[in-house]
Order: structure tokens, then sequence, then C-alpha cells
């Protein structure tokens, strides 16, 4: 199995958000680390979720399918997701996955936050 090349840290900010800072590459491998991120992030008790992807060095389509599934597991849960630092060429690709229709995508970290968590 390929190690993981990716660290999250969480940060919990105001109104039960949560910040997962990604730092490295998002593939398959990243998935126990995504998903101890999450639960860190208080799993069911978060009422939002921003992905923070300025450190993000690389993603490829198995990485997209890991976003999907915390994507999958914060819907059960009633949760919004949103995210911030991508690329342009990032952008494109939430945009040609639509994955931008189900994850907000803001500019920066304030954005973000400032953004209604309705």
């Amino acid at each position: 199995m390929e190690t993981p090349t990716v660290t999250m840290e969480v940060r919990l900010v105001a109104d039960r958000t949560a910040i997962i800072d990604i730092k490295g590459d998002v593939t398959a491998a990243c998935e126990p680390v995504l998903m101890s991120a999450y639960e860190a992030a208080g799993g069911a008790h978060a009422a939002r979720l921003v992905l923070n992807f300025n450190e993000l060095g690389y993603m490829n389509s198995s990485g997209i399918g890991q976003l999907v599934t915390l994507l999958v597991r914060a819907n059960r849960q009633h949760q919004r997701l949103g995210a911030y630092g991508l690329s342009e060429h990032y952008r494109q690709i939430f945009e040609l996955t639509r994955l931008d229709e189900a994850i907000s995508i803001f500019d920066d970290e304030s954005s973000a936050l400032a953004a209604p968590q309705s």
C-alpha cells in the first residue's frame, strides 16, 4: 500500500467550524489521514468543515474520490463543506467534476468563515 505523503492539521474555530489544513499530496493513500482529520474536526458534531488547500502539492483522481467520500460522510451528518486555497487548475477540476456544486469554493479563509452556514 502506498504511504501517505500528506499531513492534515485541524483548527477548531467559532460556530462549530473546523478548518483542515492540507499539506502535501491528496491521493488514495491519504484516506486514513483524511478520516482521522474528520474525526479530530469533531466528526458529526461540527456544523461546517473548511478544507485549506494552500499547501496542496498534488491531487489525483483517487484524491478527488477521497474528497467525495468525505462529502458523503458530511452530507449524512448535515454538515456544510467549503474549501479555499485551490489553484486555478484544481478549481477547474472541481468545476469539471461538479464538486464545486457540493463544496463551496472561497478565495481565502476569511471569506470561507464569513459565508453563511445555511
